[in-house]
């Protein structure tokens, strides 16, 4: 048994998130963290909202609300939907929280006692119409690499470009919208990346990131390449992470806080310590982070936050001069579109997660998402390919066979699993051809190829249905009423193993599988190939009911009010 750390890239607070920003981050995660506890591992799952900067303070604004408010409401939301979604995290924090405030200080404070943290003196834009300076988020422009009209001054979320505001072309307030913008000088605090690039170039090639899927690794290394820079680490805003004022008490004054990719990463520690300090006589949150060498750190985000979390985090823990624990796998995700056009949750484009848990229940969208992930390209969503997925292979591949296999048994046999004939020639068959697609299955897993991992899963259900169809147990009932037994009673270990395994993808769907039978010593975890051969975990005579329809089809009167209600052209 190993020890697995998995993390998520943390979501923004500024509003429900859409299903890309899911995908490309929280539901792999959750997939994997479901997997790789059923293979007997020790692991912890942990995310947290990410709560300062600019978007916080903006939505705030918006919302009328003072931002601490507006914060711990929207996170209260975020959880209860990500609840309704299944994902099972071990701990779910908040970036604002005391743990984070005191680890982000502790960080600042090492990595300025190694000369890796100096104060400048920096030209920043002034809004002069504001009567403030203006944090990079704050700035909206068009960016000088794309075009995008609405780039921010830190990053353009069209192409991904990391940005200075003075970048941007027609730059305006993202407050008043006023362009009556100066520039005037003020004092910020830098890290000092420069100093630091060997030795994040011999961490980056020293700890496995080859292994890393191609997204992650070149982007990692496409910035190491063009060089690393020293950047600005504190803004002035009214929230976050305050600048300590033993160490800095100029800057303390003037209430300078820290930039928000400086603690949201440190914050997964900070969620780790939140997790600790609710149960501490029975939680070390260190052994999972500081001389954690027996653990294994796993980060699940999209490609626009790698740069943050292979090159600056690693950068920060390296300056500390201690020794934290990073990441040994980043799997990296592209973008999921919506017909053809980016989701976005600032501009309300797509469809949020509120709003397909009211649709559909959660593991409609589990099992299409993760089955469609974007691993190799960006992939885009349509309603066609939504329904298509759900109606063939959750409806009638797995759905079917279940309501199938149950119903008629029930209604020739009674409500125990029937006994019939030992296993003949086709069920050896299956077997063997089950205990390879599970061979298949579990390496996918392990190699978090998720859109692979899904196809072997599907293909079990389909090996299912194969077997159904050759045997026709409504057809040898009325010659030979022991093979009909055979055959049901192979089916239905069937579906106890579909719901083993296809509990990471579709937890809800398989608990409501597993439950239909009555076994007294149901305690498996997980099912080896070995195992699986012999098809035998539910024995004859065991009690059975019929549970309701796992999959509702899709049907055209849906698809054509989802449209109508989201839209549904190409871009």
């Amino acid at each position: 048994m190993a020890r697995h750390l998995i993390t998520s890239a943390l979501p923004y607070i500024n509003g429900i998130k859409h299903l890309g920003n899911m995908v490309g981050s929280m539901l792999p995660a959750d997939v994997y963290a479901r997997y790789m506890r059923q293979r007997g591992h020790d692991v912890l799952y942990i995310c947290a909202t990410d709560e300062h900067g600019t978007p916080a303070e903006l939505a705030a604004k918006d919302a009328g609300q003072s931002v601490d408010a507006f914060c711990a409401e929207q996170h209260d939301k975020q959880k209860a939907i990500y609840e309704g979604f299944s994902l099972d995290f071990d701990h779910f924090g908040r970036s604002s929280s005391r743990e984070n405030v005191e680890l982000t200080q502790h960080f600042a404070r090492k990595l300025h006692e190694n000369g890796f943290i100096e104060e400048r003196a920096i030209r920043q834009v002034f809004s002069v119409a504001d009567d403030r300076f203006l944090p990079d988020r704050y700035i909206v422009g068009t960016c000088p690499h794309c075009g995008y009209d609405k780039a921010r001054g830190d990053q353009c979320e069209n192409c991904t470009r990391v940005l200075d505001p003075t970048d941007l072309i027609d730059a305006r307030s993202a407050i008043s919208g006023s362009g009556e913008l100066e520039v005037r000088e003020t004092k910020h605090l830098f890290l000092l990346q420069s100093k630091l690039q060997h030795e994040v170039e011999g961490w980056l090639d020293g700890n496995g990131s080859k292994e890393w899927p191609t997204l992650a690794s070149s982007i990692a290394h496409k910035w190491l390449t063009e060089g690393l820079q020293d950047r600005a680490i504190t803004r002035d805003l009214d929230w976050g992470v305050p600048v300590p004022a033993d160490v800095w008490p100029e800057l303390s004054a003037e209430g300078k806080v820290f930039y928000v990719w400086f603690d949201a990463p440190i914050e997964y520690i900070g969620s780790t310590k939140e997790w600790a300090d609710v149960d501490p006589e029975n939680r070390d949150w260190k052994s999972w982070w500081y001389e954690a060498d027996d653990v294994r750190y796993t980060e699940f985000m999209a490609k626009d936050n790698v740069p943050f979390h292979s090159v600056m985090f690693p950068a920060t823990q390296l300056g500390t001069r201690e020794p934290w624990k990073k990441v040994d796998f980043l799997k990296a995700f592209n973008w999921l579109n919506y017909y053809g056009g980016k989701f976005s949750t600032s501009q309300r484009r797509g469809i949020f997660t509120d709003a397909a848990l009211e649709l559909l229940p959660a593991d409609y969208w589990r099992y299409f998402l993760i089955a469609n992930a974007p691993e190799s390209d960006d992939t885009s969503f349509t309603w066609e390919l939504f329904s298509a997925s759900v109606n063939k292979d959750l409806a009638d591949t797995l759905g079917n066979f279940v309501n199938r296999v149950l119903s008629f048994s029930r209604k020739r046999f009674g409500d125990e699993v029937p006994a019939g004939a030992e296993a003949g020639a086709a069920e050896q068959k299956l077997g063997e051809e089950i205990a390879g697609l599970l061979a298949e299955y579990e390496g996918h897993m392990e190699a978090l190829q998720f859109r692979k991992a899904s196809a072997s899963l599907r293909a079990l259900w389909s090996a299912g249905n194969s077997y159904l169809e050759e045997k026709a147990p409504w057809l040898e009932i009325k010659t030979d009423k022991d093979a009909a037994a055979l055959t049901l009673r192979t089916a239905m270990n069937l579906i106890h193993l579909y719901a083993v395994l296809s509990e990471p993808f579709i937890p809800a769907s398989a608990k409501a599988m597993r439950g239909a039978f009555a076994l007294e010593n149901d305690t498996a975890v997980w099912v080896s190939p070995e195992e699986a051969k012999a098809l035998a975990s539910v024995p004859a005579g065991t009690p059975f009911t019929v549970p309701p329809v796992l999959f509702a089809k899709i049907t055209e009167e849906d698809l054509e009010s989802y449209r109508e209600r989201f839209g549904g052209a190409e871009q």
